[in-house]
């Protein structure tokens, strides 16, 4: 069988240009003759026809990261020599004065597929997408196109190129191909690169997008509901909140303004499930999305808890998982209601102000309507730790100050109509059902404020529960 030779080179190599005038007698003498690959000038070498690999096909395929690189066996193999050594290339070839004028040694120079920006350009190039590709005509403008073709949230996203999408792939193990799930409302099969795509458009890093599957995940649980979310028309919309490292290791916010603008992960992560549910389920404004008003989080509403505190339990640590895990809990809410109390020194004044507060969620005299998240800032947290308590006191303590004679919040009562059914007249009602109130810990270290996340007006086994996780 005849072994078939081919050197890849580019005359921007000193060692290159070093052993050029080996070329004729490798293609003289080597059984099978020699095939001449050059990245950059198609004149290069000058002493033989050369084939313009300046598209690098033939290098990305063999591999090449260092020219001059003589390959050996058929269709190029893998058997190979790097840079110029006298004594290896003529052991290589079986050519025993190869070289004689030339120094003995010379490193090789790095191949132009490794250049800045090219692997992931010939990876994509090579690639085979399961997405569609959409071509857009010189005129176009690609912010644009994907403002008219329905693909963002009222905000620019960044387009899906297959670069960007393959390095977002990057960010997790997970096969491009696999079918994660069903994204409602339209039921539409989903795969880890629609996610990938969506994850780019919403301006993820890749080292997020392990974050963004956890939460579509949860998402389609079927306790979450996330159908029926989508259909209310209520305020709600899914909150994203992350425990354990790899809130440290994406560098997402748990502290000043974690609510709030400002951090790439908090606001990006968020927005990739929602981007997800209107451009692979079909969860549109308008269309299945019902809601009456919405909410600024429909945008993104995404944070880390603050773990700071290693007396205080994390959510996650709640929900059954260890305090190393990495987690994702996905929660309905709407918008955020403020708690201000600066003049509580004991817990049992501040738990009382909590507990005041909570009672008002979806309407004073409505028991059992929702769950929310009661989110404890530091300088409350402090005010608890001096007291001696725990986070379990806190929630006992709230346990028994969110109760209330039934017929107290009738429908009626105080002259107002909302209120409770008839039949609760005689019972003692809880604000929450068991399990439906939340506890988490974020914000600055300044200003005595905690929140309320209230919950979807379906919680509970009739509607949506939180959904928790872990980050693979």
């Amino acid at each position: 069988m005849t072994t078939r030779y081919a050197l890849v080179v580019k005359k921007d190599c000193p060692t290159c240009t070093l052993i050029e005038p080996l070329v004729p007698t490798l293609a003289r003498q080597l059984d099978g003759g020699l095939s001449v690959y050059v990245q950059d000038d198609p004149a290069f070498p000058g002493n033989f026809d050369a084939i313009d690999d300046r598209d690098l096909d033939f290098s990305w395929r063999n591999e090449i990261e260092i020219v001059p690189t003589l390959l050996r066996g058929d269709g190029g193999g893998s058997e190979r020599v790097i840079g110029w050594d006298r004594a290896e290339w003529r052991e290589f070839t079986g050519i025993g004065a190869l070289g004689e004028e030339l120094a003995p040694h010379r490193p090789g120079c790095g191949s132009r597929t490794l250049d800045p920006g090219m692997p992931e350009k010939l990876a994509a190039r090579h690639a085979e997408f399961g997405a569609r590709k959409v071509g857009l005509a010189a005129a176009e403008d690609d912010m644009e196109t994907c403002f008219e073709r329905g693909w963002t949230d009222g905000l620019p996203v960044v387009p899906p190129t297959p670069e960007r999408v393959l390095r977002m792939l990057g960010g997790s193990g997970r096969q491009a191909g696999e079918v994660i799930g069903e994204i409602p409302p339209d039921r539409v099969p989903c795969t880890i690169e629609k996610l990938a795509i969506n994850a780019v458009m919403a301006g993820c890093k890749p080292e997020y997008f392990p974050l963004v599957i956890a939460a579509v995940e949860a998402a389609l649980d079927d306790v979450f509901c996330m159908h029926g979310l989508l259909c209310t028309t209520y305020f709600s919309s899914p909150v994203v909140i992350v425990n354990g490292p790899a809130a440290t290791q994406t560098n997402m916010n748990s502290g000043v303004n974690a609510l709030g603008q400002g951090n790439r992960a908090n606001a990006t992560i968020g927005r990739a499930l929602q981007l997800i549910i209107r451009n692979v389920g079909g969860g549109v404004p308008g269309g299945i999305d019902r809601a009456a008003m919405g909410n600024p989080g429909k945008y993104t509403y995404c944070f880390a808890e603050d773990e700071s505190d290693a007396d205080w339990p994390s959510l996650a640590m709640d929900r059954g998982f260890a305090r190393e895990d990495s987690v994702v809990s996905l929660f309905a809410g709407e918008g955020l209601q403020g708690i201000v109390d600066q003049q509580s020194r004991a817990p049992e004044s501040l738990a009382g102000s909590f507990a005041a507060s909570l009672r008002t969620l979806v309407h004073y005299k409505l028991f059992g309507m929702a769950d929310a998240i009661l989110v404890v800032s530091p300088e409350h947290r402090r005010v608890l730790r001096e007291g001696g308590w725990s986070k379990a006191d806190l929630r006992e303590a709230l346990y028994d100050r969110l109760q209330a004679p039934g017929r107290e919040i009738m429908r009626g009562a105080d002259g107002i109509a909302e209120g409770m059914p008839e039949r609760f007249r005689e019972k003692t009602l809880h604000k929450f059902r068991d399990g439906g109130l939340h506890i988490v810990s974020l914000g600055g270290t300044a200003g005595m404020f905690s929140a309320i996340i209230g919950g979807w007006v379906a919680s509970g086994e009739r509607g949506s529960q939180m959904v928790s996780r872990r980050i693979e």
